[in-house]
């Protein structure tokens, strides 16, 4: 391996992020870094800000995983099991494979929609903003099958459906008008057909006659482990052949969540435009920060895969309904974006060290932005900490992911509603649909 490929593969892994992350709080906590502070004696009030969220929305601490699966259900509307109704007959791999086009799509469209969008779903009348509008629009859309190119089977993404897409077809999914407007939209078209071209690129991941984002199951289920040996292909053939509808299925074997993180990482790497590269090679959401010291232009890289982890993270509950376990929850990060760096920020965390930080837009990869987000990974680690702490829990009972939805996310858009009209971050970024 050559060092250009030892530097790409560290520079995906969720260590890279956190070694980095480090260092970014290194500089913070020594005064350092120009754009922020921290301030760690809050990180207690954090915790119980966040310990108090947490119990008003899950007073039983039954936490699901932050995941897209959560947003499917808002407005109390059964929209998974409207779905489960559409796939029955097919088998637990067929399942999962769908769950997984819904997923993977329903995730890439989802980067920050801005203030001024909204969604009115056709089916309830009810009215959805943010996430919430985007996770409604695109399972709308999928139903439809819009990211389908055969009408015989239009509950699936594929190739010639994802490049197909265009602009005005989005846009009528997704109720975009000029008094509705949605943040990135051509951005995010770009992106789908880029996942379209990307799926021929890897067959090795999403299948050599039908390339769809859905194949990568039978991948990973390649990948997972029993009793420390691989799955024998007899028990993958019964997941893939057996029609039974088990509520809890027998566990078939183990895998890694770090594993998801990297096959997603590299089967999607190629899907991000105007991006750093090495030797050609796409590095997706890294950025660069001239504080890190180094003498080679990789040593000022911040990976942070924030839409790769948050995808991830969304792939795991078909995984284990699958009957696969997965493990090393925690060797994932927690997600670099504008809920829980406004937290952060919010409740005096991370401290601005120039208020007129907060009156301007920042484009994502400048370094305002960059060190924003570095602090916010390394601070949830210790925010996770310290909540544990304060319940006496472990991080297997409350892992990072559960933190993440209980949790931190949506401490921050509750803060951000109290102190700003519209619940605005309160660092505007310039989104190109492609990182928030």
């Amino acid at each position: 391996m050559t060092h250009d490929q030892q530097t790409i593969a560290y520079l995906r892994t969720p260590q890279a992020i956190r070694e980095r992350c480090d260092r970014v709080l290194d500089l913070a906590e020594a005064n350092q870094l120009h754009y922020f502070g921290c301030d760690l004696t809050q990180l207690e009030n954090v915790a119980r800000y966040v310990i108090q969220v947490m119990q008003d929305d899950y007073p039983d601490f039954n936490i699901p995983f932050h995941s897209r699966w959560q947003h499917f259900e808002v407005g109390n509307v059964p929209r998974l099991a409207e779905l489960s109704q559409k796939l029955a007959g097919l088998t637990p791999l067929q399942k999962a494979q769908t769950k997984f086009d819904l997923a993977i799509v329903s995730v890439l469209l989802d980067a920050g929609a801005g203030a001024d969008w909204q969604y009115c779903e056709t089916q309830t009348g009810q009215v959805f903003r943010r996430s919430e509008g985007l996770a409604v629009a695109s399972f709308r859309m999928f139903c439809q099958g819009m990211f389908s190119s055969n009408p015989e089977y239009p509950l699936q993404a594929d190739t010639k459906g994802l490049q197909n897409l265009t602009v005005e077809q989005l846009a009528q999914g997704f109720q975009v008008s000029s008094t509705n407007p949605l943040l990135g939209l051509e951005g995010r078209v770009k992106l789908l057909q880029r996942l379209g071209e990307s799926l021929q690129t890897h067959p090795e991941l999403f299948g050599q006659e039908n390339p769809r984002p859905g194949n990568l199951v039978k991948y990973l289920l390649s990948l997972s482990t029993r009793e420390g040996e691989a799955i024998e292909g007899s028990l993958i053939d019964k997941v893939m052949e057996t029609t039974d509808n088990l509520s809890k299925p027998n566990v078939i074997g183990k895998l890694p969540a770090e594993v998801v993180l990297s096959a997603v990482l590299e089967g999607l790497g190629d899907i991000w435009s105007g991006r750093l590269a090495i030797a050609g090679v796409n590095l997706g959401d890294v950025w660069s920060h001239s504080a890190l010291s180094g003498d080679k232009p990789s040593d000022h890289y911040i990976p942070f895969h924030k839409l790769s982890q948050w995808l991830s993270y969304s792939l795991l509950e078909p995984l284990q309904e699958l009957g696969l376990e997965i493990t090393g929850l925690d060797e994932l990060t927690g997600l670099a974006e504008y809920r829980n760096g406004g937290l952060c920020l919010d409740l005096g965390l991370i401290v601005v060290k120039d208020p007129a930080i907060l009156q301007q837009r920042h484009l994502p990869g400048s370094e305002v932005i960059v060190e924003w987000r570095a602090l916010t990974v390394s601070l949830l680690d210790r925010i996770a900490e310290a909540i544990r702490k304060q319940l006496n829990l472990t991080a297997t009972q409350l892992p990072l992911v559960k933190v993440l939805q209980g949790g931190t996310w949506t401490a921050g858009r509750k803060i951000a509603a109290q102190l700003r009209e519209g619940g605005v971050p309160p660092i505007q970024i310039e989104s190109d649909g492609t990182v928030f």
